[in-house]
């Protein structure tokens, strides 16, 4: 059986769509998000506790070294947000037609990119 389809694996040379990107961004973000969350948690829970331990949570933000982290968590909570609602709307076929979703899928990543600029603003 002669197989005459080409074999291209090199995937950092691969053409991926504004759709995908913003699919596999999603995931990427749903796993950030699984790990951050707890630590998000325990430091909101740590700052209800007294005056003394707000003021201890709140110079963690002092430190680069925290805020870089701060605002990819943002990020992460925006875009898999957007995206998840992005996805729900064309799942009941909303959005679903390759223009509007190429268009839909642009305005989550920019949407996404922009809220944790502004939140950089404000962090730093």
């Amino acid at each position: 059986m002669n197989d005459r389809r080409p074999v291209f694996l090199n995937l950092m040379q691969l053409r991926h769509p504004v759709g995908s990107i913003t699919s596999i961004f999603h995931r990427i973000t749903g796993v950030l998000l699984a790990l951050g969350i707890p630590f998000a948690v325990c430091l909101f829970q740590l700052s209800l506790q007294s005056a003394e331990t707000y003021a201890r949570v709140a110079s963690l933000f002092d430190g680069i070294g925290f805020r870089l982290p701060a605002i990819l968590f943002i990020w992460a909570l925006a875009h898999h947000l957007l995206a998840g609602v992005r996805h729900l709307l064309s799942d009941i076929d909303i959005g679903s037609r390759l223009q509007r979703a190429r268009a839909s899928a642009w305005m989550v990543n920019c949407s996404a990119v922009l809220i944790a600029l502004l939140s950089a603003g404000a962090l730093l």
